[in-house]
């Protein structure tokens, strides 16, 4: 029997029997110029997801084509095999955020592919819900090989330092050993160590950017109690910060001329560009020498 809608609920949502909140909605439909695309995307994932016989050790399977089957698929989903199968097809309205999700970990996608599922379907791929705490070991070899030459700093989405290498740590100093934001980017510009590095003028532009940055941060992590902790101490901290943060800046940026301190040679000016890994959030800053 066809369950009725109760107050407040809209139809269905699609291949799932589950009621969505609030008006009532028209059928969305995927863009045409990727539909196609969507639905053939899906047959090749389904394909090269391995069957339950196939996994068994020593078992040869009967199966007259690899992968699952849509029922199984459907199922690993929490989808109608009927709906699952328009969707093979081209012919099913637009699959909401959470039957994209549900699809992607049945089918075992990467970030990247299921960032790439969620656009082909129209839809913007979902945030992560934290950087990766680990650094990937080709970049890691990287920073090693410029440890002499160019200073390198990688820091992650809470803007917390991944990894410096020699030549960084030269000429920026070794990281704080004590306390709960040691590491982290924004608390270092409102220490009196910036101003030693970076000079009265230089310590207030970074202190102002790297407010911004952290407004920033917390809009990609709106939840994350580390970022809202911070902002909580540096404005019971620091005036500066207070002042900084009215000014509502939102930055993410990624060049920019440094005038840098080094305990050796003085004064040297850099040109910072930044890189970033969208898969792990993490951001590589090199400092070229400028001139």
């Amino acid at each position: 029997m066809r369950r009725r809608s109760r107050p407040g609920e809209g139809p269905p949502e699609p291949g799932t029997g589950r009621a969505t909140r609030g008006t009532r909605a028209h059928t969305v439909f995927m863009p045409m110029e990727t539909r196609a695309d969507f639905a053939k995307y899906l047959r090749s994932r389904r394909a090269m997801v391995a069957a339950p016989e196939q996994r068994a050790a020593g078992r040869v399977s009967r199966r007259r084509v690899p992968g699952l089957r849509r029922q199984e698929l459907a199922e690993a989903a929490g989808i109608s095999v009927d709906y699952y199968t328009r969707l093979e097809q081209g012919r099913a309205p637009r699959p909401s955020r959470g039957v994209l999700t549900a699809l992607a970990r049945a089918v075992g996608l990467t970030a990247a592919e299921r960032n790439y599922l969620f656009r082909l379907a129209g839809e913007v791929p979902p945030e992560p819900l934290a950087p990766d705490s680990e650094l990937r070991p080709g970049l890691r070899r990287l920073l090693r090989c410029l440890d002499d030459t160019v200073p390198v700093t990688v820091h992650d989405g809470r803007l917390d330092v991944v990894a410096r290498n020699a030549a960084a740590t030269e000429i920026l100093g070794s990281l704080p050993t004590e306390g709960r934001f040691r590491r982290n980017i924004v608390w270092h510009g409102f220490m009196a160590t910036a101003r030693v590095v970076l000079g009265d003028e230089g310590a207030h532009k970074y202190a102002q950017w790297a407010t911004a940055e952290l407004r920033a941060a917390m809009g990609r992590y709106p939840g994350d109690e580390y970022l809202r902790s911070l902002r909580a101490d540096l404005s019971t901290t620091s005036v500066a910060f207070q002042n900084y943060w009215a000014l509502g800046e939102v930055s993410v940026t990624q060049s920019a001329e440094k005038h840098l301190y080094h305990p050796a040679r003085g004064w040297q000016v850099f040109q910072s560009e930044m890189l970033h890994d969208a898969e792990r959030d993490h951001w590589v800053v090199i400092y070229a020498p400028a001139g």
